[in-house]
C-alpha cells in the first residue's frame, strides 16, 4: 500500500521536532505510552478475576493481579455510542449530546478535545485499531474525521463483525479471517513499527523512536451482534469451535424466561419490554441464550490470547517497562435477569463493568491491587493525560485516578451518576441514577414512543424495508431527543422510582421506594440527583452537527449508520 506523503509544512515540522535521527543520539522517553482495550458488551462477572470460575483469561487476571481492578466501575451511558464518545471526550451524554436516536455528530471543535487528538498535540504517536462507534464530523461516519486523527489506522466504522473482512476492506490484507486475530495483527503491526501490514493506513512511514504512543484498541466482541455470526468453520481457532460446550454453563441469578415473568420488573406503562430488539429475544429461549453465552465466553477467551500477545511483544521490543494498559468495557449486558435482555438501562448488570488500569512501575502488592472506589468510565480519558504530564481539557467531566492509584486520595467522588436518554420504540425508557457504595437511586420518565411492532406493520403494509423504518433518523427526532436531555432540568417528574441496598441486595430485586421505613434514604438520593443531573448536563450548547437520514441524502452522502 503506497504511504500518503507529508506535505513540506508538516514534514518541516515532523523534522524540527524530531531533532533529526541521524544527527543526535535519541534521547530516553520519560513519557509513558498507553495500550486501552475496550471491549463490547462485555459482562463485569465475565473474567476470573471479577468471579468467574468457568471462563479462562488468565492473561487478563495476571494483568489484574499486576495492576488494579476497580470493583466498582461503570459507564456513564449503557448503550454502545454514547458510551464510547462519553470515553473519547469524557463527558457524559447529557453534554456531549450524540446518541443512535439523538440525530447528531460530535463536532469538530469538539473532537479536538478528545483524549486521542489531545495526546497527538502533545507529542504522542497515535493509533486506533478495531471498531468505530462514535460518528465524528460533518457527515459522521463518512467525514473521514476520524480517520485523519490517528497516525495509524486499522479500523472500521459501524459493527465490524466477527468475521470482519465481509464487512471492512481495509482488514481484507490479514492472514485471519476472524475478528479479534484480525485486531491482533493490527497490533503486532503497529509495535513492530515495519507497517508491512495491507490495509492499514499510517501517516508517518514509521513511528519514531523518540515519541511515546498511545494505542486504542477497540473491539466488536462479545458484542451479540458479532457473536450471532459465528460459524465454527474448519478455518476459525479452536477457542471458537469447541471451548466450553462441555461446560454446565449457569444463568444469571434471577434469570427467568419471557413466558416465566409473573410480575414484570418496571410497570408496563413505562418499559416495553415485548418491544426489544430481536437480537436479544434469545432469552426466552433457554439453549439459545446459552448458545450465545458459550460464544460470549469464547470471544472473552480470544481476547484474552490477543492480550497475552500484547504483553509477550511489549517485552519483547524493551516496552513493557514503560507502557501503561488499561482494559474496560462499553457497558454490560443482561442475559434474562428478571426476563430482561440487552442493556440502555441503569440497572448493575448494565453500568457495571471491568475496569484495570497496569501501571508498571507501580510495584504495589496485596490490598492495593484490587479498589472498590466509585469510578466511572468518563474518568479514563483524564487519568491517561494525569500519567502523560497533559493538561486535561476544561470540557473534560471525568476525574484523573493517578492520585487513587499513587494512594494520594482515598476517593474520587461520592456518588456516581448514570443515565439512559436511548429512549425508542424498542421499549427502553428514559431514567437516571444515582448511587453511592451503599445504596442507588433511579427514576424513570413518561414513555410515549411509537412501539417497534406498530412501526414494523406499517412498514409491511406499504411493502418498506423494516429496517430502514425501525432505524432511520430524521430531523424531529432532533426536538424529540433534545427534550429528553432538558426536560427533567425543566421539571418533568419522574413517574417511577426505585431504591435498592446495594449492599444488602446487589442484584436489585428489591425496590425499597415505597417502604416509608427508607423514605429519608430516598430523599436524600433525589438531592443527590438533583446536584449530579446538573453537573452531568454542564454549561453551554452542545458541540455537535445534524445527522439524520435528511441531511445525509441533502449531502448526497452514503447510508446513514446505526
Amino acid at each position: 500500500m503506497s504511504i500518503p506523503r507529508l506535505s513540506l509544512l508538516a514534514a518541516a515540522v515532523f523534522l524540527n521536532s524530531s531533532h533529526h535521527a541521524w544527527s543526535q543520539a535519541p534521547e530516553p522517553i520519560t513519557r509513558p505510552n498507553f495500550v486501552f482495550i475496550l471491549t463490547d458488551d462485555q459482562r463485569y462477572d465475565q473474567l476470573g478475576c471479577t468471579g468467574n470460575e468457568i471462563i479462562q483469561t488468565p492473561e487478563i487476571d495476571k494483568l489484574a493481579a499486576e495492576g488494579v481492578l476497580f470493583g466498582n466501575a461503570h459507564v456513564t451511558s449503557a448503550i454502545c455510542t454514547p458510551s464510547r464518545v462519553s470515553i473519547l471526550l469524557s463527558q457524559f451524554e447529557r453534554k456531549h449530546g450524540v446518541n443512535f436516536n439523538s440525530g447528531t455528530s460530535v463536532s469538530e471543535a469538539a473532537w479536538e478535545q478528545s483524549y486521542p487528538v489531545v495526546m497527538r498535540k502533545n507529542g504522542y504517536y497515535t493509533g486506533y485499531i478495531g471498531k468505530n462507534h462514535a460518528p465524528i464530523g460533518k457527515g459522521g461516519y463518512e467525514s473521514g474525521v476520524m480517520e485523519k486523527s490517528f497516525d495509524y489506522w486499522y479500523a472500521g466504522h459501524g459493527h465490524i463483525r466477527f468475521y470482519s473482512k465481509l464487512a471492512n476492506d481495509i482488514f481484507k490484507g490479514a492472514k485471519a479471517d476472524t475478528e479479534v486475530e484480525i485486531l491482533d495483527e493490527g497490533i503486532q503491526d503497529f509495535l513492530a513499527n515495519e507497517h508491512t501490514l495491507q490495509g492499514a493506513r499510517h501517516f508517518l512511514d514509521e513511528r519514531p523512536d523518540r515519541k511515546p504512543f498511545c494505542l486504542s484498541i477497540c473491539l466488536n466482541v462479545p458484542h451479540g451482534a458479532a457473536v450471532k455470526e459465528m460459524k465454527q468453520k474448519e478455518s476459525d481457532p479452536e477457542i471458537y469451535r469447541s471451548l466450553y460446550r462441555d461446560k454446565d454453563i449457569p444463568f444469571p441469578r434471577n434469570f427467568v424466561t419471557w413466558d416465566s415473568i409473573r410480575e414484570p420488573k418496571l410497570p408496563a406503562d413505562i418499559h416495553f419490554p415485548e418491544e426489544r430488539q430481536s437480537g436479544y429475544n434469545m432469552v426466552s429461549e433457554e439453549q439459545t441464550l446459552r448458545e450465545m453465552m458459550i460464544r460470549s465466553m469464547q470471544t472473552v477467551t480470544g481476547i484474552d490470547k490477543m492480550v497475552g500477545n500484547l504483553r509477550r511483544t511489549l517485552e519483547k521490543k524493551g516496552l513493557a517497562e514503560n507502557t501503561i494498559i488499561v482494559l474496560s468495557s462499553d457497558h454490560g449486558l443482561m442475559w434474562g435477569e428478571f426476563g430482561l435482555g440487552g442493556k440502555a438501562l441503569c440497572y448493575e448488570v448494565c453500568t457495571h463493568v471491568p475496569l484495570i488500569i497496569y501501571n508498571p512501575k507501580d510495584k504495589s502488592t496485596g490490598e492495593k491491587r484490587t479498589s472498590g472506589e466509585l469510578v466511572q468510565s468518563i474518568d479514563i480519558a483524564p487519568t491517561m493525560l494525569d500519567f502523560a504530564g497533559i493538561e486535561a481539557p476544561e470540557t473534560f467531566q471525568g476525574k484523573s485516578l493517578k492520585p487513587l492509584l499513587e494512594g494520594k486520595v482515598g476517593s474520587v467522588r461520592e456518588h456516581l451518576y448514570t443515565e439512559n436518554l436511548w429512549s425508542t420504540q424498542f421499549g427502553n425508557p428514559r431514567c437516571e441514577s444515582v448511587q453511592d457504595k451503599e445504596w442507588k437511586y433511579i427514576r424513570y420518565y413518561k414513555n410515549q414512543n411509537m412501539r417497534a411492532s406498530a412501526k414494523e406493520s406499517a412498514a409491511k403494509l406499504v411493502g418498506m424495508n423494516i429496517n430502514s423504518m425501525l432505524y432511520a433518523v430524521h430531523d424531529p427526532d432532533i426536538a424529540l431527543y433534545r427534550t429528553y436531555v432538558e426536560g427533567p432540568l425543566n421539571g418533568e417528574p419522574a413517574v417511577y422510582e426505585e431504591l435498592y441496598h446495594l449492599a444488602k441486595d446487589p442484584d436489585e430485586t428489591t425496590n425499597l421506594a415505597a417502604d416509608p421505613a427508607h423514605s429519608g434514604q430516598l430523599e436524600k438520593l433525589r438531592k443527590v440527583w438533583e446536584l449530579e443531573i446538573k453537573k452531568a448536563r454542564g454549561e453551554g450548547k452542545p458541540e455537535i452537527h445534524r445527522y439524520t437520514n435528511d441531511s445525509m441524502a441533502e449531502s448526497g452522502g452514503g447510508t446513514f449508520h446505526d
